[in-house]
């Protein structure tokens, strides 16, 4: 099966450097094949809580890529719960295709069980951005990269974030809204980050009414965006 665009973006966004490199909520595990593939990291996770899709996933691992050199292991357990005390070395945490609050509660679970490990976490939600990042924000996370997208008429924010509060100087604090995801360097991307702009902020005005927590505070937080090009 081919990536989406959506996990071929996620895909790109993987950094080289990391010892084991973890695919959450994995679904059919293409995303982690392909890093198989790419020899992204010299181990590569599989992790999903339903035992039927982890045992099918087993199987095609195993006809496709020979466990002979522990490249890949599976794990058939909650997200918040990885392991990680079992495999020193630099973590890349991948978590997609759920909501921001679901991916909140994983990553301030790790987080707080893990506090030494090195990680990072590469993370796309599919609902629930703004929230997410308020989380990432009072955890003192840095933002490595951020991309906006869009995918079979969905939008979608990668963002690449660091545990590591000293790095390199180049990262940056996680801005509430975005920052670089409103550069427009061409005009499909100003389309893109309209598009995101427009549906975002009606979704919280439309929260508003309903007195949603924060609904308010992210309605004035993207009215401020300004979309700039290149």
């Amino acid at each position: 099966m081919k990536l989406s665009k959506r996990l071929k973006q996620i895909r790109s966004m993987v950094p080289p450097g990391y010892t084991h490199i973890w695919d959450c909520c994995c679904d059919h595990g293409l995303l982690g094949a392909a890093l198989l593939s790419d020899q992204a990291a010299p181990h590569i996770h599989f992790v999903d809580v339903l035992p039927g899709l982890i045992n099918k996933l087993n199987e095609k691992l195993q006809r496709f890529y020979p466990v002979a050199d522990n490249s890949w292991h599976t794990h058939c357990l909650d997200t918040a719960a990885l392991p990680l005390e079992h495999y020193p070395g630099k973590h890349l945490i991948i978590i997609a295709g759920v909501g921001g609050e679901l991916i909140t509660r994983f990553v301030q679970e790790i987080h707080r069980t893990h506090p030494g490990a090195q990680l990072d976490f590469l993370l796309c939600p599919v609902h629930q951005e703004y929230h997410l990042r308020q989380q990432l924000i009072a955890l003192d996370f840095r933002l490595k990269e951020e991309v906006l997208l869009s995918d079979n008429q969905r939008f979608y924010e990668v963002l690449l974030v660091s545990a590591q509060q000293k790095g390199n100087a180049e990262w940056r604090k996680v801005s509430p809204v975005g920052d670089k995801i409103w550069q427009a360097d061409t005009p499909a991307q100003e389309s893109i980050a309209r598009g995101y702009l427009h549906k975002t902020l009606k979704h919280y005005q439309n929260s508003q009414k309903g007195d949603a927590d924060n609904a308010r505070e992210a309605v004035d937080a993207y009215r401020s965006v300004t979309i700039r090009k290149s």
